[in-house]
């Protein structure tokens, strides 16, 4: 009976020995196979062949976090490339404006016409209002950007008059590039639960960036379903894609005096009020579409 327990006990013994071995060689490959993918910086991912459930549960949850890591790592970079993107935009953006109002400086500086200077001074005013719009727009993009997180207050706004406000605020602006304006408002109220700021800074960004793209036509319309359309022609973006208008400091090279953050502004806004945006670019004209579920 002494020997049956005995062989009993060293069998047991001798499982215990291979279970641990096993485990001991799960746990090398996982610490091989880990060190390689980070020493070699490749998208592999750990394998297991392991029949213990823990261990596999283990290389699972590495392989989760490698998976966090590199979009971490692809958003970082991109960022990066973003910033460094930006930066060349804006650095050429600004010192467009502000090596004109230096030469005009220099100009005044050098005659004594009281005509002359008359007239570089309505060309400085632009200028600077230039300079002014561009920090007005990397302001608003620090301040959307950072507070993306925040609780969004809203209050039951009626869009046809939020709307009819906004157009009537750029229709000078509109006049004066004689641009041909087309609206078509619904009669009935369209009311949603939104941010009365917010919508009044999409529908600005929208109408500016009309004016910069735009042939010459602006169509605008609020239907009884609450989308909200802004069409133009617009032959300067042909071969563009027009989701690449809501990227962050994307600029097309018709409108340099912008740093491209008005779309993206519109895109960030629409959606943290719960809305969706889409853009279509046919045959030379520019649809942007937003919604706002009742």
């Amino acid at each position: 009976m002494e020997v049956f327990i005995i062989i009993v006990l060293a069998v047991i013994c001798f499982i215990l020995l291979m279970k641990v071995l096993a485990l001991r060689s799960d746990a090398g490959k996982i610490e091989r196979s880990f060190g390689k993918i980070l020493s070699e910086d490749t998208n592999n991912l750990i394998t297991m062949t392991a029949h213990d459930s823990r261990m596999r549960s283990l290389a699972g949850s590495i392989n989760t976090e490698l998976r966090h890591l590199r979009e971490e790592k692809n958003k970082y970079y991109h960022g990066n490339v973003e910033l460094s993107n930006a930066i060349t935009n804006i650095s050429h953006d600004l010192r467009t404006p502000l090596t004109a109002i230096i030469g005009y400086l220099d100009m005044m500086g050098k005659t004594d016409s009281i005509e002359k200077i008359k007239g570089y001074l309505p060309i400085i005013a632009k200028r600077a209002e230039s300079m002014k719009q561009l920090t007005e727009e990397l302001f608003s993009y620090s301040i959307d950007y950072s507070n993306a997180d925040a609780e969004v207050e809203r209050e039951e706004l009626v869009l046809n008059q939020v709307l009819e406000d906004s157009i009537l605020g750029y229709y000078s602006v509109l006049s004066e590039k004689g641009m041909k304006l087309e609206v078509d408002i619904t009669e009935n109220k369209i009311i949603r639960p939104l941010n009365r700021t917010y919508m009044s800074r999409i529908f600005s960004n929208l109408l500016n960036n009309a004016v910069k793209y735009s042939d010459g036509d602006l169509k605008i319309c609020l239907k009884d379903d609450g989308d909200i359309i802004f069409s133009n022609s617009a032959a300067s973006l042909k071969g563009i894609d027009a989701e690449q208008l809501f990227d962050r400091f994307y600029t097309v090279e018709a409108a340099r005096s912008s740093t491209g953050l008005g779309l993206s502004i519109v895109k960030l806004l629409v959606e943290r009020q719960g809305g969706e945006i889409l853009s279509n670019l046919a045959e030379g004209r520019l649809t942007i579409t937003i919604s706002f579920k009742s």
